[in-house]
Order: structure tokens, then sequence, then C-alpha cells
């Protein structure tokens, strides 16, 4: 009788063995829905392609500045404006530190211990290209949503990684929305050139609004992308992020291939 019981216990216990699995991962998936962002932050840290395009807009950019510069009669009052975070350095490291511990990254609760010890990498080709813009003698204000209570570090981080024109005034961070700090810029020099990975680096119409309506000013906005307005790709966070996918609306059909 004591066998059987044995025997019953562990057949019992091998039947209930992939249920309590399955419902772990389940479990573990719903307290982990970070991990959505996998593949787009693999994307923004680890392809080619990536590179390819950052390499890529920032080469752009540098042809429209050559012929700015080349047009102007006086290129000291000419000016770019630029963002920082994932336009000029790539913050991915914190992301993927937070995604690997189940973090939810875009609540931004990680971001200020990051501002004060991380080090950012810099996007292929920033450095070339700014270091160009100041040897061309155009001025460079770089416009961020980084705190201003910690500025310092940001300075410092600057400073570190070697980028031109780095100083309390030319570094403008989150206060006012990014369209009245351009204006502060605006209103002794002509910025010839933003970048930018978020819309709202570019234009207030793109700040706080639906995506539909993004779409709507970008195609209406199309003559000032890579002319005046350089974008970045940035797939590891944005006001898309959320955004429903649209599914061809057809029964799956599988063919070897």
């Amino acid at each position: 009788m004591t066998e059987k019981r044995i025997w019953l216990g562990l057949a019992l216990s091998l039947l209930s063995a992939p249920l309590a699995f399955a419902e772990s991962a389940a479990q573990g998936k719903a307290e982990c829905s970070v991990a959505e962002f996998t593949m787009g932050l693999r994307f923004q840290q680890q392809s080619a392609e990536i590179q390819a395009l950052q390499l890529q807009a920032y080469n752009i950019a540098t042809e429209k500045l050559d012929k700015a510069v080349a047009a102007a009669k006086d290129p000291s009052r000419l000016a770019i404006v630029t963002d920082l975070d994932e336009t000029v350095i790539d913050n991915s490291a914190l992301l993927a530190r937070d995604l690997a511990n189940c973090h939810q990254y875009d609540a931004w609760d990680t971001w200020l211990p990051w501002e004060r010890d991380g080090m950012p990498r810099l996007i292929p080709g920033a450095k070339q290209f700014l270091e160009h813009a100041d040897k061309l003698g155009v001025t460079i204000r770089y416009i961020s949503d980084r705190a201003d209570q910690q500025k310092k570090y940001t300075l410092a981080t600057l400073s570190k990684l070697g980028l031109p024109q780095v100083s309390a005034d030319s570094v403008l961070l989150l206060g006012p929305p990014k369209v009245e700090r351009r204006a502060i810029v605006s209103a002794d020099h002509q910025i010839v050139m933003l970048l930018g990975d978020t819309l709202h680096d570019f234009d207030a119409r793109f700040r706080k609004t639906p995506l539909d309506a993004q779409r709507k000013t970008v195609a209406e906005e199309a003559d000032k992308w890579s002319v005046e307005w350089i974008v970045f790709p940035n797939a590891s966070y944005g006001t898309w992020s959320k955004a429903p996918l649209e599914g061809w609306q057809a029964e799956p059909v599988v063919e070897p291939w």
C-alpha cells in the first residue's frame, strides 16, 4: 500500500509539473512586460543597419551644412541645434540593464542615476560632424530634455566624450519646451539645421499630439527632411511604443519555403 501511495504521489507530481511550469512562465511574462522591447533594443544597440543609418544621417547633415556655409555671407551667424540622447549619444546600455531586470525603462525612474554615473557611447558619425561644424565656425547648441538640475554631470559627460563647444551656455536642458529653447538660439543666430530622434526635436506641432496628427505633419513638411531636419532612428522608445499593429485580415496559410 505504501509503495502504491509513493508511485501515485510521484505520478501526480509529474502530471502537475507542466501546469506549474506554464503558470510560472505566464506569470513571468506578465511581470516582465518590458520584454516586448527586446527586439527593438537589440536593433538599436547591436545591428549594423542602425550604424549605417546613423552614418547616413550625419553624411547628409555634413553635405547640407557645407552648402549652407558656402551660401552664407557670415557663417558665424549660423547655428545648428542638436538633441543629445540617441542623436549624439547612445544610452542603450542603461536600457539593456533595466530590460534584463524586467524594469520598465521608459518610466525613466533610473535615468537620473545614469545621468550622474553612466557613460554613454557616441553615436557613429556624431563627433566627426560636430567637429566639422566647429571648424567651419558654425555655432552648436545642444538642446536636450536631460535634467537641468544635473547639468554639471551632462556637461562633464559631453566634455569627456570630446565634443566641441560644450559649455553652460551652449547646453540647454529641460525647463521650457524645446521650441522656446530653440527660440533663444534664433534670437541671435540663423538655425540652418535641426538634428534629433524624436519629432518634437523639430517642431512644436509634434509635441504631445496623436500619432495620426504627427504622421500628417511629417507629410506636410516633406521638403524639410534631410535638408533642414535630420532625423535619427530610435527603435528603443518613443510615442509610438504602445500603438496597435495593423495586420493582414486573412487566415494564415503556411507553406514550406
